[in-house]
């Protein structure tokens, strides 16, 4: 018999992708062959970049917030894509933070749309959970067209998150995978793990206190099932004392 001729390269290549962000690599290599034991050619300085960031007051209302967010100031505003700011209960005490929309999700509209979100509803119906009794929402809007955050837009990102969760009416918050674990904890989400941490957040007048758990992304669990069990563990400490 010969090769499976249904094959999706493209899902494979994507999937492969995926992976690599999940596994911190975020360096491209180039494909052209290069002799490493040639001396390098002197090279002239090039003219520093400056990456402006608007000094713009950002809403302190989460309804107006949404709005900026999809609105043409925001720093995804110029992507190709679907933009999806939040979904579910605003007023939820569980806010769980994702990195960015899946592929099927421009076409849904919906966050977490796909496979990723088959078992993303599984885990919430662990907890005794469900899509409209938490509040949903992603670093970036829009999916960026490599599929990963560009490193030089994270910090900007990052500081938009945080806004967002201060807004939110949450007790709780989860990161589930690297990039919203580094937004709100500085950290990759294996490195912040296993702690309930406390943030005190301002977004303008607006200030917070929010306990975070960092977790795995359901993607990444699907590749690494045996990451389960550790998952389980997180959202064991997500939900206990959440209700009292």
């Amino acid at each position: 018999m010969g090769a499976d001729q249904n094959y999706d390269w493209n899902q494979a290549a994507a999937s492969t992708l995926d992976w690599w962000q999940e596994a911190g690599v975020d360096t491209a290599i180039d494909e052209e062959p290069r002799n490493w034991l040639a001396r390098a050619a002197p090279v002239s300085a090039a003219a520093p970049v400056d990456l402006v960031v608007a000094d713009v007051a950002l809403p302190e209302t989460l309804d107006g917030f949404a709005a900026w967010r999809a609105g043409p100031d925001a720093p995804e505003a110029s992507w190709h894509g679907r933009c999806i700011v939040g979904q579910g209960d605003p007023a939820a005490t569980l806010m769980i933070l994702i990195d960015m929309p899946e592929r099927e999700d421009a076409e849904s509209g919906v966050l977490l749309s796909g496979a990723a979100g088959r078992l993303f509803d599984r885990m919430l119906a662990a907890i005794g959970r469900s899509r409209e009794t938490v509040y949903l929402a992603a670093v970036c809007t829009t999916r960026p067209a490599a599929g990963r955050v560009a490193p030089e837009m994270e910090a900007r990102l990052g500081e938009l998150a945080q806004h967002h969760v201060a807004l939110t009416a949450a007790k709780r918050v989860l990161v589930m995978g690297n990039a919203p674990s580094r937004a709100l904890l500085g950290a990759d989400a294996p490195h912040a793990r296993g702690q309930l941490r406390t943030l005190n957040l301002k977004a303008g007048t607006v200030a917070s206190t929010i306990e975070v758990v960092a977790s795995f992304h359901p993607r990444f669990l699907l590749e690494k099932p045996a990451a389960k069990a550790e998952a389980w563990k997180d959202l064991q400490m997500l939900i206990e004392g959440l209700e009292s």
